[in-house]
């Protein structure tokens, strides 16, 4: 028996085209899922069905996915660690919010030809009910990126009211941004994002070096 065998037929967007190859990477799974989660629901949609369609068996998926609701988070985590990357390297002397402003622009850069792609990741996460717990735990580490690098910008502890509030206000600010670029297709989200971020700049000011 091979590792495809077993995993069954999902017919409408689960059908896998005979004589189809196998997808070979994480980005292809995920736009497969996505699709599939557009056409029939994330809810109605399992591991297997994605499998299916990908042609690949259950073992391949969990190389790429802890589970079915990290699909939509993608390289989440890899992409966590280049903002720590680029807040450590920002200029001593940039002002903190500043130096948060350009290190949440850079982690939420899209190439052009992915952002139909991310308007979908963007929809199902805060659309979907059934991922809302999974969020909440993501939500929690992008904040903690950012009151690490206030509380050390500041002296303090990353367990401060001041860079526990900024981590907040920031995710905040994000989230407003996506909600609008995701209700207007004329858009852009980097413009929308350099948007709030200054004007949450303009707002802590005074409380910040």
């Amino acid at each position: 028996m091979t590792e495809n065998d077993g995993i069954g037929s999902t017919g409408g967007g689960g059908e896998r085209r005979a004589g189809r190859r196998p997808v070979t990477s994480r980005s292809e799974i995920e736009h497969i899922a996505l699709e599939m989660f557009s056409d029939q629901g994330f809810e109605h949609t399992t591991v297997d069905d994605v499998a299916h369609a990908a042609g690949i068996g259950r073992r391949t998926f969990f190389r790429y996915f802890a589970s079915k609701n990290d699909i939509a988070w993608g390289a989440f985590d890899e992409q966590l660690v280049r903002m720590r990357a680029v807040l450590a390297a920002q200029p001593s002397d940039l002002p903190t919010l500043e130096g948060v402003r350009r290190a949440v622009l850079e982690f939420n850069h899209v190439e052009p030809d992915e952002q139909p792609w991310h308007r979908r990741r963007l929809r199902l996460i805060l659309q979907t009910p059934a991922l809302q717990a999974h969020s909440t735990l993501r939500y929690a580490s992008w904040r903690e990126v950012v009151a690490d690098y206030v509380a050390e910008r500041r002296g303090g502890d990353a367990s401060d009211l001041v860079p526990q509030s900024i981590g907040h206000a920031c995710l905040g600010v994000c989230i407003a941004a996506y909600e609008r670029w995701l209700a207007d297709d004329g858009s852009e989200l980097a413009d929308l994002l350099d948007e709030v971020l200054r004007a949450l700049q303009r707002g802590w000011v005074t409380e910040l070096p």
